[in-house]
């Protein structure tokens, strides 16, 4: 087989090195986010990947991206962040490796989420969305099943992994099995793919896709009614999205692809829209010492405020430590953002573990939603939330909303049922969670 191998070139992100591949010289950055067997060692092995993806930097310059945890980018870090808020920090490190400020992203099958999750907190890098064949978690009740295939045919070169079902129209093709196989082969373990295939039915980003401001087209198979009614999901979720099909059934790369190249190059040539919005996703994190007034008149005024120096500067340590932006305190409290729910959890626990070193009792409330950065302050239905959950929680809790848990799932972070509320001043009843 003669195949020209990719310029593979590594971007640092907090000590993980992951892998991407830059080619082409258009007006526009476009990354690619591939889906489990698509990176970018198997792009090259596959001669209709290969077709696609000269297409497409015939018309951009075209970032391909080996997710962390897949092809030829380092592991997951296990107990880390988690791993929608990794592989973010991994488009941000490529991104400043390749000197690009804003880029049109392209997700495909597991990546989906990824680009959603990107796209809704980093609007303003983000010029175009594409989101080919990805089913958001909650349409998937198969996780069992799903994860047993994977590991019983993942890289099987008697019987590849979805092998019939993911490019039909390919069966006839000579020798296809066995490329198919080792398209799964030099993607990913066996473990590795099991693990990052896990993750779609976890990764559950419904309750962000309406922060999602950037020019999206989503696109799936005419004769898969699965993939089709997930982009019609998507597309009713976000704001100005269209949905776009193309011929036959295949998942992956098929003859159709072609199509595919057609319909992503016209959607970014014919609109490349300037994003300037101050609305952006962000957990706010509300941090308050428990029976203030009663501590200020225990300890008497000077004593109070020597205390609350204290407090402040070990508040804003960790704000540091685990990049949090702090928004403004009125001394006993703060309300910090930060871009990842994980960090923001990770925090509030290193705050209230050194309060009690200071003799003080915190409690702390955390969502993660939309906000409206009004100069140096915020605004918005999430500081709202955020504020409500911190009163609801006693000396010591970190309470968080059903939204941060579900975008912390993988992480390994635990929560317990705390109550089902109505918060004043928001619709809905909203179930809320203590960080076990």
């Amino acid at each position: 087989m003669n195949i020209e191998f990719p310029e593979v070139r590594y971007a640092e992100a907090d000590g993980v090195h992951i892998a991407y591949e830059v080619r082409g010289e258009g007006p526009i950055d476009l990354v690619r986010l591939p889906a489990l067997m698509s990176g970018i060692v198997a792009g090259c092995l596959d001669p209709v990947a290969r077709v696609l993806h000269t297409r497409l930097a015939s018309f951009s310059r075209l970032i391909r991206i080996d997710r962390r945890g897949v092809g030829l980018s380092d592991p997951l870090l296990v107990g880390g962040a988690p791993p929608l808020e990794q592989q973010a920090e991994d488009v941000v490190a490529v991104m400043a490796a390749v000197g690009s400020q804003r880029v049109a992203l392209f997700g495909s099958g597991d990546a989906g989420p990824l680009a959603v999750f990107f796209a809704a907190m980093h609007p303003e890098r983000v010029t175009a969305l594409i989101i080919l064949n990805s089913v958001p978690a909650g349409m998937r009740d198969d996780r069992d099943a799903a994860l047993d295939e994977v590991r019983q045919h993942w890289g099987n070169v008697d019987s590849p992994w979805l092998l019939d079902r993911l490019a039909p129209s390919r069966l006839d093709e000579p020798g296809f099995a066995r490329l198919f196989a080792q398209l799964q082969q030099v993607s990913a373990s066996k473990a590795a793919a099991a693990a990052s295939y896990g993750l779609r039915f976890y990764s559950d980003v419904t309750p962000v896709l309406s922060l999602v401001q950037a020019p999206t087209l989503l696109l799936a198979p005419e004769a898969s009614p699965l993939h089709r009614d997930a982009a019609e999901f998507f597309a009713g979720q976000i704001a100005g999205a269209r949905v776009a099909t193309y011929p036959g059934a295949d998942i992956y790369f098929g003859i159709h692809t072609p199509a595919i190249a057609d319909m992503i190059e016209e959607f970014l040539t014919g609109a490349r829209p300037v994003v300037v919005s101050d609305r952006v996703l962000a957990t706010v994190l509300f941090v308050d010492i428990v029976s203030s007034t009663e501590r200020a008149t225990e300890l008497g005024d000077r004593a109070w405020r020597d205390l609350l120096d204290r407090f402040r500067a070990t508040v804003r340590e960790n704000l540091r430590r685990y990049r949090g932006r702090e928004i403004n305190t009125r001394g006993d409290d703060f309300l910090a953002t930060f871009d990842g729910p994980a960090r923001a959890i990770h925090c509030a626990e290193a705050i209230t573990s050194a309060a009690v070193e200071l003799d003080v009792e915190v409690r702390n409330g955390l969502h993660t939603g939309e906000v409206e950065v009004m100069g140096d302050d915020l605004a918005g239905i999430a500081v709202h939330v955020g504020a409500r959950v911190c009163a609801l929680a006693r000396a010591g809790e970190v309470l968080v909303t059903s939204v941060v848990r579900d975008l912390v799932a993988g992480s390994g972070i635990d929560f317990a049922e705390h109550s089902r509320q109505v918060l004043k001043g928001v619709s809905g009843e909203w179930t809320i969670l203590s960080v076990a």
